[in-house]
């Protein structure tokens, strides 16, 4: 009888800005190892029945809030500890890498690349290595010389996350069974959109996403995926990207051709998710928009600071304007401001009795942006321990709920609002340090417009000093002639 297939699993897994001041180090990862590990992947309790003759190796899985780059000790660090468990793994057929796509790492270009080109160093070309990415992710010539296989979510928001990792671990298995290393072929666009440019909700990311099953089926393709690349990392690698694999040389590289055309020529059509415009232009809709029940809560997102694409998530530009409207000032208006990192603003007063007065300056600790550290003279309203942000206080200045937390995290669910005591679904506005809204938030909202904030992830690409990416890129340069080159293997 013949041994079981053996999977190594493992990854570094964040979505870093370089315009951001803030570094990642390793508090702001969840880690996990050995059972822990596998039991992440629902695939395996129960076994689905591909996988239940497969012997799954655990190494080290690191995972983060987007953030700023990652600090060359930290990430060394796992790196370490990934190939240090592949080289006591013994044998392997497999390695399946469960990544962002987008980590940038100090004084490094390719994080991801090196990553992979190490692991080849060490277990040689047989094994067979998979890739789960994001879609806001970047393939590199490297990460795609280094893998056989590569996919990445197709839905934004990303609701496809675990599916994802699923097909590119089955599609490991399935090529490894066959016995044939797949042929794949990589087109790179030369594209780079923010994020909120392109959900799947709307056109054209939902029509060309839509492309995806029907070329998939074709005979001779096992996957095809778009990679959007990551707008906030100046980095030569960054831009949009199409990845192709097969059982057939042919039909692999004309499914990279054909959906990298189609990309390529929907340029012009993308748009902002909402209608946008600046704070002040944002708050002047809401604050007349509120007064029609059918459009509350309204949302704004502070789409510069944004954490969930790697903002220091304690710019107080946003805050600053909430604060000088007198129909938020004198509570005529409810809101909510969602939120501030600042842990020591927390300290100072989450010990207080609820109802206490406060006077503390919160945020502006790490992004130096204007206007910086802002005083609250207010009440504390309410203080929670929320298992993303640790402890979280909301204080109440007129109608206002200052939401400051002690690490870093994004309000997309409403459960965290309810920690803090509030009912998102009740308030009249909510000002919340997100791009696009997440799910629950987009169902629960009335109405929203998508502030263009200063902060590392602005959405003005114009507005970020690039040094180091190739061009021309859309839409940077817009008269060019795009090199849709297939890179075939």
């Amino acid at each position: 009888m013949s041994r079981p297939l053996r999977v190594a699993i493992g990854g570094v897994h964040i979505e870093s800005s370089t315009f951001s001041p803030h570094l990642s180090t390793a508090g702001d990862f969840e880690v996990t190892r050995g059972d822990a590990l596998l039991a992440r992947y629902g695939w395996l309790s129960p076994a689905e029945p591909w996988a239940a003759d497969v012997e799954w190796v655990p190494l080290v899985h690191a995972r983060a809030l987007p953030g700023g780059a990652v600090t060359p000790e930290t990430y060394d660090a796992w790196h370490a500890e990934i190939l240090d468990g592949l080289a006591a793994a013994g044998p392997l057929d497999g390695i399946l890498l469960d990544i962002h796509g987008a980590m940038s790492v100090v004084g490094r270009d390719d994080a991801e690349g090196g990553l992979v080109t190490a692991i080849r160093s060490l277990v040689g070309p047989e094994p067979f290595v998979s890739a789960a990415m994001d879609l806001h992710g970047n393939v590199s010539h490297a990460l795609f010389d280094g893998c056989d296989l590569l996919t990445c979510y197709r839905t934004a928001p990303h609701v496809d996350v675990w599916e994802t990792r699923e097909r590119a671990a089955r599609n490991l298995v399935d090529a490894l069974r066959r016995g044939r290393r797949p042929h794949k072929a990589l087109v790179h666009v030369p594209i780079l959109l923010p994020g909120e440019m392109t959900s799947t909700r709307l056109d054209p990311a939902k029509a060309l996403y839509a492309r995806v099953p029907e070329i998939e089926a074709r005979d001779g393709v096992i996957d095809v995926a778009i990679w959007i690349g990551f707008a906030w990392a100046d980095e030569p690698r960054c831009s949009g990207a199409v990845v192709a694999t097969g059982t057939d040389a042919a039909a692999t590289a004309a499914a990279a051709r054909e959906l990298g055309r189609h990309f390529w020529e929907a340029r012009d059509d993308f748009t902002f998710v909402a209608p946008t415009g600046t704070m002040d232009e944002c708050l002047d809709e809401a604050l007349v928009a509120v007064k029609d029940p059918a459009r509350r809560p309204f949302f704004i997102s502070d789409s510069g600071d944004n954490p969930g694409a790697g903002g220091a998530d304690d710019v107080t530009f946003a805050l600053e304007r909430m604060l000088t409207r007198p129909e938020i000032a004198d509570g005529s208006v409810r809101a909510v401001y969602a939120s501030l990192v600042d842990p020591d603003a927390v300290a100072r007063v989450a010990d207080l009795p609820p109802g206490s007065p406060v006077s503390v300056r919160v945020g502006g600790r790490i992004d130096p942006r204007e206007p910086g550290p802002l005083p609250i003279e207010g009440v504390l309203e309410a203080v929670a321990d929320d298992p993303d942000g640790g402890r979280c206080v909301s204080l109440r200045v007129g109608g206002l709920s200052v939401f400051v937390t002690s690490r870093r995290m994004q309000y997309r669910e409403l459960a965290s609002y309810r920690r803090l005591g509030v009912e998102a679904g009740t308030v009249d506005l909510v000002v919340v340090k997100i791009g696009y809204l997440e799910p629950e938030l987009f169902e629960a909202a009335g109405d929203w417009l998508l502030a263009l904030t200063p902060g590392g992830v602005d959405q003005d690409l114009r507005r970020l000093p690039y040094e180091r990416l190739l061009r021309p890129v859309f839409p940077l340069d817009r008269d060019f002639a795009a090199d849709l080159t297939v890179v075939a293997r």
